[in-house]
């Protein structure tokens, strides 16, 4: 028998803490019923699309409750309010009964992430990135000096498909022909009769700027998302047996941000518009898990985007490990850990060029409990990485008020 949706009011008088920043349990969020209630963040790195008031019919608390990390804000009623409490538990069951507040809240999270990435990459990577369907050309170009054969032949196979009258037509169609003998490219145009599809290691399941019609759930494998960015590639993800990624383009008929690629051999549940619809109302358990995904990742670029307003290089190091620690879930009592990069995706997760990067690093593993092992970072004691944030994270506090000060002055 199935257990029924529950559901409690809760009330909060004006100028009342709903719920706090930091706080590390997040069990419950909450829908606004009746009310006006204002978000805030310690660190206001860019402003919240349609604003930081909330009305009812709004929602809050679901990226922290849904990731099961620590709250990315704080919630105070403006005004006396009521609010619908949702424990995470329950979210399966509120969208078995109420299809629409799972889209909605799954649409939002898919415009906010959006949003936030294009932030994230403007500040770290000093670029607004790029999704004008000729970028496709450019990303076949690098692929192609990199000798990535599978991955350029996708790009270019995309390129001549959406461009046909691009001005670097001809020149895709005479680089193809040079590299179709080195090619395994894969499911170039798709596939309307195989909705579980294989990539081997090193093809692509889609490019940057490329349209995007379909979502993806990684059956068996890992897949990298990289985006190609002032002529290097970055890679911001990797996803592994369970993860959901490609969501954004299917929910808003948008370009795809980045590319996906196979890290190794990959097995793939494609999800096109129509079967997802479905898949909402059918499959609840999949919603769910989209949600905690995309919470996940709402959650850690949020803490990314904190992590650029820390002044000292350094320190941005220092707190970009702990905040891989912490969205592992890698308990800080333990004694030692090797992370799964090294120092150059380091570098680039701080935004800092190749020359800056390198000082940094130098400065960095002077501290004799971090080494380079294989060409991954290995900390010997997590409690370092935890005390060195915070330091930086407090020295960055002391010096915002003693600005804020100043300037009142």
């Amino acid at each position: 028998m199935n257990n029924p949706l529950q559901l409690s009011l809760v009330n909060f008088r004006k100028g009342a803490y709903i719920i706090v920043e930091g706080k590390q349990k997040a069990d419950f969020f909450y829908i606004l019923r009746q009310g006006k209630v204002q978000i805030s963040k310690e660190v206001e790195i860019v402003e919240e699309e349609g604003g930081n008031l909330l009305s009812p019919g709004d929602f809050f608390g679901v990226v922290s409750t849904m990731s099961s990390h620590s709250h990315i804000e704080t919630a105070r009623a403006v005004t006396d309010v009521v609010l619908i409490s949702v424990h995470r538990d329950q979210y399966g069951l509120l969208i078995e009964k109420n299809t629409p507040v799972a889209m909605k809240i799954i649409q939002q999270f898919s415009k906010k992430m959006r949003y936030l990435d294009e932030e994230l990459t403007r500040i770290t990577l000093k670029s607004s990135g790029d999704t004008k369907i000729d970028h496709l050309f450019r990303v076949a170009e690098y692929y192609a000096r990199q000798s990535q054969y599978n991955l350029a032949y996708y790009a270019y196979h995309q390129y001549i498909k959406y461009c046909p009258n691009g001005e670097n037509i001809k020149t895709a169609r005479e680089r193809m022909g040079k590299i179709r003998p080195y090619s395994k490219a894969v499911y170039l145009d798709g596939s309307t009769e195989e909705f579980t599809r294989g990539y081997p290691k090193g093809t692509m399941v889609f490019s940057e700027s490329q349209p995007g019609q379909e979502l993806y759930i990684i059956q068996k494998g890992s897949i990298k998302i990289t985006k190609i960015v002032n002529d290097n590639e970055v890679m911001l993800a990797l996803l592994k047996t369970g993860d959901i990624f490609g969501e954004m383009s299917l929910l808003e008929d948008k370009p795809r941000s980045a590319s996906a690629i196979a890290h190794e051999d990959a097995v793939l549940l494609a999800v096109n518009k129509a079967n997802f619809r479905l898949m909402v109302k059918s499959q609840p358990q999949i919603i769910t898990r989209l949600t905690q995904l995309l919470s996940e990742r709402i959650w850690f670029i949020y803490k990314q985007l904190a992590n650029t307003q820390i002044s000292d290089p350094l320190g941005r190091m220092y707190d970009a490990l702990s905040i891989q620690l912490e969205k592992l879930r890698v308990p800080i009592s333990n004694n030692a850990y090797t992370f799964d990069f090294g120092p150059k995706e380091l570098v680039n997760m701080v935004g800092l060029s190749k020359v800056d990067g390198n000082t940094q690093l130098r400065l960095l593993f002077q501290n004799s409990k971090l080494k380079i092992v294989e060409n991954k970072i290995r900390v010997s004691n997590l409690e370092e990485i935890d005390k060195q944030a915070k330091y930086y994270r407090k020295m960055e506090r002391i010096a915002r008020s003693r600005k804020a000060a100043a300037a009142r002055r």
